[in-house]
């Protein structure tokens, strides 16, 4: 695909059998488009959504191959490894933090919205899923396009509270207890979201912390992961109709 500045960038296409109920912009981690991504779209195409899931960090250095390295070099046993890979990561993610980056990439994520109402069956039937990176991608996603009909961020960052004005639908966020940083500011998210007219259900699940449902990674939490899955199955048919 092609962003609105001329920018290629790749997208991993799952297809259900037959004409889609609806269709998922699915925004990967700060790992890149990895297997796991890929597997989470074929199990909701599975469902009947016609899936696009970006590659929107290539573009800014973290190709497939250097966001596998990273992440397991990030959660390899041996703490040394941990601490002497964390430079590298620190240098990876250099352009992705940039001032111009998260404007580049809510509008490839656009332009993937763009793919996803031109196909034939979607008749508007859009929504958005991301995990971590991706779920901070979600929240600003939802804000700058109104054709996305629901969101769920995964342990995403939410943007600015002028931001959120821009939210136009149902928000199902999903957190891990142990996810400190994220948890403590709930409350404020709440009194936030209710400013803005969004709709906004969070579940924190007990037991469990940043990337949960990664079934590829250490921090993964059978039980919260399960609930989840099954909380998005039901919440996406519920509000795109």
């Amino acid at each position: 695909m092609t962003a609105p500045d001329g920018t290629d960038f790749d997208v991993y296409m799952a297809e259900p059998e037959g004409t889609p109920k609806a269709a998922l912009v699915l925004v990967h981690e700060i790992w890149g488009l990895q297997p796991h991504i890929r597997e989470v779209a074929d199990r909701f195409a599975a469902d009947g959504y016609l899936v696009a899931a970006p590659d929107i960090l290539s573009c800014a250095g973290i190709a497939p191959d250097l966001g596998e390295e990273l992440f397991t070099l990030m959660h390899h046993p041996d703490e040394e490894v941990r601490v002497a890979a964390q430079p590298r990561l620190r240098d990876a993610l250099t352009e992705a933090r940039s001032p111009g980056y998260a404007g580049w990439a809510t509008s490839a994520l656009v332009s993937t919205v763009d793919r996803l109402a031109a196909q034939p069956g979607v008749a508007g039937r859009i929504g958005a899923v991301g995990f971590c990176f991706g779920g901070t991608y979600t929240f600003l996603l939802a804000a700058a396009d109104d054709r996305v009909r629901a969101a769920v961020p995964f342990y995403g960052h939410a943007p600015t509270p002028d931001r959120l004005a821009g939210i136009h639908c149902p928000v199902l966020g999903l957190y891990g207890q142990n996810d400190a940083a994220l948890v403590e500011g709930l409350p404020e998210l709440r009194e936030q979201m209710a400013d803005a007219g969004v709709r906004f259900e969070d579940v924190v699940y007990p037991n469990a912390g940043h990337a949960f449902f990664n079934d590829a990674g250490p921090r993964y939490v059978e039980a919260a992961a399960q609930d989840s899955w099954d909380r998005v199955r039901a919440f996406l048919p519920a509000n795109l109709g």
